[in-house]
């Protein structure tokens, strides 16, 4: 028999808390890069602007006191940890402490809800890295599935959206059109996984869910040379032909991200407004799912999930739940290696 699970661990990108982090940390995502030092201090020129720090640290704060409030709440005893890829808490020192705290085996949830490279293969790879930094002696540690289908996640990013239209004035609200938005990727890696697909059927989820047949899927935050092509539309070029067809007013979905950070504060409420502004449109950005409750309680149907076998493996769509394991070789790294930020952009 296996050993029970005694420990979760909560896995997110990490983000800069004031202005002395910002190059360090740039300088952790950008490790291996063939990226010009002044593209880097022009990224970090964007954490300037939000005086140095990323809000996604404090959203996984937030999101892992919700998580533990609710795990305490149903009699599950199992403490939670918490480790990034690229700041502090680095993941490295979170599995060596949960080796010292005795853990021997934890189940890890890491903040994205996509299969691609960056967004599942290299976590499991910086879980495995960690792991090994850690020795002989390391917890295992098994990531859960992939929940971009899960009914929890699009309760939470459908209500997030019609907060949203919520602030749409009403006489104008039917007419105001809905775009998500996902991190671009390049095409050589989004021909290797299904995060095209899994954005797909999301975006079609949540809109199912508030009655709405009308929507599109854009991108963001590319980076990397102009002869590498990523996923398009380009949201701010999207949102200039928006307002030539006569378009007033549009709300925008970041569907791809999961908490607050500078691919959104920068990205959307930065650059994406300006050319609303530019173009008389009316922007409604909604909020990320963060800690909304019936995110958090999607977390712990997860883990209970993988504690109980007998519990139920909830999705919703043509898709179903995804595996618990993920396949050797696949979500591969696109055989063009990205030569700037990354698929990562701005960073955290």
């Amino acid at each position: 028999m296996p050993e029970p699970y005694d420990a979760v661990l909560v896995v997110s990108f990490g983000g800069p808390e004031k202005q002395e982090d910002v190059i360090p940390f740039l300088e952790n995502v950008l490790r291996g890069r063939n990226v010009p030092r002044e593209r880097m201090l022009e990224v970090a020129e964007h954490y300037k602007r939000f005086g140095g720090a990323s809000p996604i640290n404090a959203q996984t704060r937030r999101l892992i006191h919700a998580l533990e409030a609710l795990l305490a709440g149903a009699g599950v005893q199992l403490p939670v940890y918490w480790g990034n890829r690229n700041w502090h808490p680095l993941l490295s020192d979170t599995v060596r402490r949960m080796r010292d705290d005795g853990v021997r085996r934890a189940v890890a949830f890491v903040t994205s809800a996509w299969s691609s490279y960056s967004s599942c293969r290299q976590y499991l790879e910086n879980i495995e890295h960690a792991r090994a930094q850690c020795g002989d002696d390391a917890p295992r540690i098994d990531k859960l599935r992939v929940f971009y289908n899960h009914p929890g996640f699009i309760e939470a990013t459908a209500d997030r959206v019609a907060e949203a239209f919520g602030q749409v004035p009403a006489s104008r609200r039917d007419t105001a059109e809905l775009i998500f938005t996902a991190h671009s990727i390049p095409l050589a890696m989004a021909e290797g996984c299904d995060y095209e697909s899994q954005l797909r059927e999301a975006c079609r989820l949540v809109a199912e869910r508030l009655a709405r047949t009308d929507w599109r899927l854009v991108y963001q935050s590319r980076s990397g040379p102009a002869s590498q092509p990523w996923l398009e539309p380009d949201i701010c070029r999207d949102l200039a032909d928006a307002a030539r067809r006569g378009a007033g007013d549009v709300v925008v979905v970041p569907i791809g991200f999961l908490s607050d950070h500078m691919e959104v504060i920068y990205d959307l409420d930065y650059e994406a407004r300006r050319v609303c502004e530019a173009h008389g449109l009316s922007m409604v950005r909604s909020e990320t799912v963060g800690s909304h409750p019936r995110f958090v309680s999607m977390i712990h149907e997860l883990i209970m999930e993988r504690i109980d076998p007998t519990a139920p493996r909830r999705a919703v769509g043509k898709f179903g739940p995804g595996h618990d394991r993920c396949p050797d070789g696949c979500c591969p790294r696109s055989t063009t290696r990205e030569t700037d930020i990354g698929s990562h952009g701005r960073g955290g």
